[in-house]
């Protein structure tokens, strides 16, 4: 399968750069042009019509998301392009959006891009990346993906994460129960700052659902759902000090 690219970004050695990189690395990702800037990206875009567009965020007039703005609805897959950010890093991990930081890491060129080839316009994961890079605050929401879509659920609807090998359960309030291609410790990270505890090596807990902590038989909590989760004898005394107890 080809891929007709894009490149934006305002700096002529990123873009001759990630354009080496392509052409080295993946050869399934053909370059039709080139853009510096958010105005002529568009041009481009709308010109060109490419299937994927590099797209760097912050440029001399504007933003990729004032580019993308201008375009309206996506018909194309997205790849930002940033130096290091870790808010912005953040954000794209919560979206599920792919980026790449700058100086580019071929391996992950090729991840990026291999993930691309099944998967539709990231129209929805893009605007919860947007929501969270301009208003700076803790995200409502996180995508995350399966094997057959990707979700966009609220945080507070989480009840826990449990931990599958390389995969990650999650239990909802509403009962559902969906099985993430991502690790618990990617989503420990994420999730901690925002209420959540890792209370054993294989479960990750929302504390606002929590109904109450049983001491006895080694340390357990109850959820508000009526499930039982353990509490791991290192976590014991953490998990009592953040309930409160």
């Amino acid at each position: 399968m080809s891929l007709h690219a894009l490149i934006i970004d305002d700096i002529a050695e990123a873009r001759n750069n990630l354009r080496r990189d392509i052409v080295d690395w993946c050869p399934e990702v053909e370059i039709i042009g080139e853009a510096d800037g958010v105005l002529s990206g568009a041009k481009e875009i709308r010109r060109l019509k490419p299937d994927l567009v590099f797209l760097d965020i912050q440029m001399q007039d504007g933003t990729g998301f004032d580019l993308l703005d201008i375009l309206g609805e996506l018909k194309l897959h997205v790849i930002f392009t940033t130096a290091s950010d870790a808010f912005a890093v953040k954000a794209f991990r919560y979206a599920a959006v792919d980026y790449l930081l700058k100086p580019i890491d071929p391996d992950e060129l090729k991840a990026a891009v291999n993930k691309l080839k099944p998967r539709a316009g990231n129209t929805e994961n893009l605007a919860l990346l947007k929501q969270q890079i301009v208003s700076k605050k803790l995200p409502e929401r996180i995508a995350l993906h399966t094997l057959e879509k990707i979700y966009f659920v609220a945080i507070d609807e989480i009840l826990q994460c449990e931990s599958d090998d390389n995969y990650t359960r999650f239990f909802l309030k509403d009962k559902t129960k969906l099985l993430v291609t991502r690790t618990l410790k990617e989503f420990d990270e994420l999730l901690s700052p925002l209420g959540f505890i890792r209370v054993h090596q294989s479960h990750l807990i929302n504390l606002a659902q929590v109904k109450e902590f049983i001491k006895g038989d080694g340390g357990y909590l109850v959820m508000k759902d009526g499930s039982n989760v353990p509490v791991s004898t290192r976590k014991r005394q953490e998990v009592i000090e953040r309930l409160g107890h």
